[in-house]
């Protein structure tokens, strides 16, 4: 007995952690707001890249870094797509549109 209760004690969980430091993302996330604003919403793609990337890049599960590979190019596509559809069905698709961009996001995570 007391040797499984030796060989469960040294076994390592795989952790999951966040380290990126808490300063680091208040700068980046209130420059991705003042990049939007000031852009009157025309740069929220590139903030959007830019955030994802910092967050994946500083967030571990099961002991495997994230990475985001979404591009500035991909989010734009989906950013017009989104206006497009949105101007033709007034406004009705802009309920979808936080939607399709956590589904965007998440379709572009993986483990490193």
């Amino acid at each position: 007995m007391e040797n499984a209760h030796h060989v469960v004690e040294h076994e390592s969980p795989k952790e999951s952690r966040f380290d990126g430091l808490t300063v680091e993302g208040a700068i980046i996330k209130f420059f991705a707001s003042l990049l939007t604003s000031l852009s009157l919403g025309l740069l929220y793609p590139v903030a959007v890249v830019w955030k994802e990337n910092w967050e994946t890049k500083h967030t571990v599960i099961d002991g495997k870094r994230l990475r985001f590979t979404g591009t500035v190019a991909g989010m734009y596509g989906l950013w017009f797509k989104i206006w497009f559809l949105g101007i033709i069905t007034l406004t009705i698709y802009f309920w979808f549109a936080a939607s399709k961009v956590r589904k965007w996001k998440v379709n572009h995570t993986h483990f490193d």
